[in-house]
């Protein structure tokens, strides 16, 4: 028999580190920081990209920062309109948050402490607009609408029944938009808002930014099933390989890499909130998590996966101008997005996995794309392998109800009250976009929710499949 005292000891070790906790929240000077950037990104691209008034985003963008830590009811802005430069000023030990709006890119947000000057230095994107008038323009490619849409097979009275469903929301600015056979049947805007404003899309900028690499990979610039082509940080300091060059594009695009989580608990203190934020590099955070699982093995969801994407496009690209112009000239421009603006940080990079300002037609143009097939006026803009790419169950979701694609989410398992085949994005607030190939429809719904964050957009999909009478 084994002495008493012996087992105590032998299980002592374990059993103390069983009930080890860390109550102490070592990073709440950064979540202060990024709260604060949170409150100033929002009043800069509410101001100079969304041309919205400061008290519409005191009391509607910035709703969902109350009571967050390091910011206040009283907070002081310096706004320089001239410079289109908005400052939070520094207060109780806090740095100032600076943020600025560069043409074509929207607000970038400054490093702590940086000085106002540095900020001549951040990019810019000088491509003209598009030629024409969208007012005279009939829809998609413009926003010149027949004043009767054809109801032919929709319950008029069931629809509006739908939109009520959605508008009865505790919160939020919403907006919702409904296209059947190619047609707008039905859009509806909130006050305060209206068909040509532009507001954030959250995570629901993950499917426009796949929709780029498709076309890379159409073109044969990029593949799904070889590594990233990225340089890894920190190097590697052994003649042995980094095991992080097994992991490919298909796996990232899934969720499925097998780095580190980092945005799980503490987005709004570390990952990927510091660039989104406070200024920090979206590439170098991207590429510094370590290696735990075997890629392609594990779901889970991090932008930080979307962003080592971003790089590998970049990467691919190989030219820094090429690259700032690539979803202008490839996407926006042939189909009539002429109202999003896709957010970089300060060094550059495309903030895909969530900065992007857009308004809800330019989203509702982007689900028809998918809805077409990827063919636009005749013009093949996306493959219809890579939409099929998009719609098919990432491999590590297969035990878990098969309920993510490629930047997509998808119907899961068991869930038989609307159609298999529809995928949907779903950004946070309340950004969802819904493609329904069986019944030819797409619907757009947009919202600045605070507390009760959204709402499932299948069931949006399930009250909106009740209007449209199926043959």
């Amino acid at each position: 028999m084994i002495p008493r005292l012996l087992l105590l000891l032998l299980f002592a070790p374990s059993v103390a580190w069983a009930q080890q906790s860390e109550t102490y929240h070592y990073w709440q000077q950064s979540e202060a920081t990024i709260w604060r950037g949170v409150k100033t990104m929002m009043m800069c691209n509410g101001l100079f990209t969304s041309n919205r008034y400061p008290k519409l985003i005191r009391e509607q963008e910035w709703a969902y920062t109350r009571n967050r830590p390091g910011v206040y009811e009283n907070d002081e802005f310096r706004i320089e309109r001239d410079n289109k430069l908005v400052t939070l000023v520094a207060r109780e030990g806090a740095p100032a948050m600076k943020s600025v709006y560069r043409k074509g890119l929207g607000c970038i947000i400054m490093a702590p402490g940086q000085d106002d000057g540095e900020a001549d230095h951040y990019p810019v994107l000088e491509t003209p607009p598009l030629a024409g008038d969208p007012k005279m323009i009939p829809w998609p490619n413009g926003d010149l609408i027949s004043e009767v849409p054809n109801l032919t097979n929709i319950d008029t009275v069931a629809l509006q029944a739908a939109s009520n469903w959605a508008f009865d929301r505790p919160s939020g600015r919403q907006r919702l938009l409904v296209v059947h056979d190619g047609e707008i049947i039905h859009e509806r805007y909130a006050d305060g808002v209206d068909y040509l404003t532009k507001t954030r899309t959250w995570s629901t900028a993950k499917s426009i930014f796949v929709t780029l690499v498709g076309i890379m990979v159409d073109r044969g610039k990029m593949a799904l099933d070889e590594p990233l082509g990225i340089e890894w940080l920190p190097p590697v300091r052994s003649d042995s390989p980094d095991p992080r060059e097994e992991i490919t594009l298909r796996h990232v695009l899934n969720m499925s890499s097998g780095l580190y989580p980092v945005d799980n608990g503490l987005e709004y203190a570390t990952g990927s909130g510091l660039a989104y934020w406070a200024g920090a590099s979206s590439a170098n955070g991207a590429r510094k998590r370590a290696l735990i699982r075997e890629p392609g093995s594990n779901w889970d969801y991090e932008n930080y996966d979307t962003l080592l994407g971003v790089l590998a496009m970049k990467t691919a690209i190989g030219d820094d101008q090429a690259y700032l112009e690539f979803p202008r000239k490839e996407l926006f421009d042939k189909i009539g997005m002429r109202n999003t603006v896709p957010g970089v940080d300060r060094f550059g990079d495309f903030i895909f996995s969530s900065q992007v300002y857009m308004n809800t037609r330019d989203l509702a143009r982007l689900g028809l794309l998918y809805l077409n097939n990827g063919v636009w006026d005749g013009e093949r803009i996306l493959s219809e392998e890579w939409i099929d790419f998009v719609r098919t169950p990432a491999p590590s979701t297969s035990e878990r109800g098969n309920y993510y694609g490629g930047q997509w989410w998808l119907v899961p398992d068991g869930r038989d009250d609307v159609p298999a085949g529809a995928y949907y994005t779903n950004g946070n607030r309340g950004q969802y976009m819904i493609v329904v190939p069986s019944h030819n429809l797409v619907i757009v719904r947009r919202g600045l929710d605070f507390g009760r964050q959204g709402f499932n957009p299948l069931d949006l999909m399930r009250e909106v499949l009740k209007a449209i009478r199926h043959n």
